[in-house]
């Protein structure tokens, strides 16, 4: 391996490269083009994840809490969704968004209340202990993960936005399944 020729500008070894050529020698014709694109996706993915916990954890918030106060922050005064709206908003289900309302409610970030005259649609609106929350904590954590992809200048920033987009959007296409989860989630 030490022998082996680098790429240029190459950092040192490469886990999926390494995989690539391994299943390359030992089972010629396997396709391997993802291993280089999947498996740093995996790897980014649980780097930011794990970082992103302790940025929220030395913050005293968890993260579907702050996913929940930011949905509300981010659509402007009221700062109110129906729980529907929440759901679509957060990517996670119904049942989801009333634990994660339950559980801010009890700590004084979200009321909710039922639309009168509309069955079953519940409102949840930011309280000002929310709206502090989330202003105190957001800067933190995008600032953070402004910090980890700064290695890539601006332009290559929005190429591999451009990028990303386009895989997620063909992925979700070839397995006609457009939800968006956290890792690991179902």
């Amino acid at each position: 391996m030490a022998n082996e020729p680098r790429d240029e500008g190459d950092d040192g070894p490469d886990l999926a490269r390494d995989i690539a050529e391994a299943w390359e020698r030992e089972r010629p014709g396997t396709p391997v083009s993802s291993i280089q694109i999947v498996t740093p996706v995996w790897q980014l993915a649980k780097l930011f994840g794990d970082d992103r916990r302790r940025v929220l954890h030395r913050a005293g918030v968890d993260a579907a809490t702050l996913d929940l106060l930011s949905v509300l922050r981010r659509s402007g005064p009221p700062y109110t969704l129906t729980t529907r709206e929440l759901s679509r908003r957060s990517l996670v289900t119904a049942g989801a968004v009333s634990q994660r309302t339950t559980r801010a409610e009890r700590e004084g970030l979200v009321t909710r209340r039922a639309v009168p005259g509309r069955l079953r649609t519940v409102e949840v609106t930011l309280t000002q202990a929310g709206h502090d929350l989330v202003e105190a904590t957001v800067d933190q954590v995008l600032g953070r993960e402004a910090e980890l992809i700064d290695g890539l200048t601006p332009d290559e920033q929005a190429h591999l936005t451009s990028l990303l987009r386009r895989l997620l959007q063909d992925v979700q296409h070839r397995l006609g399944d457009s939800r968006i989860t956290h890792v690991g989630e179902e």
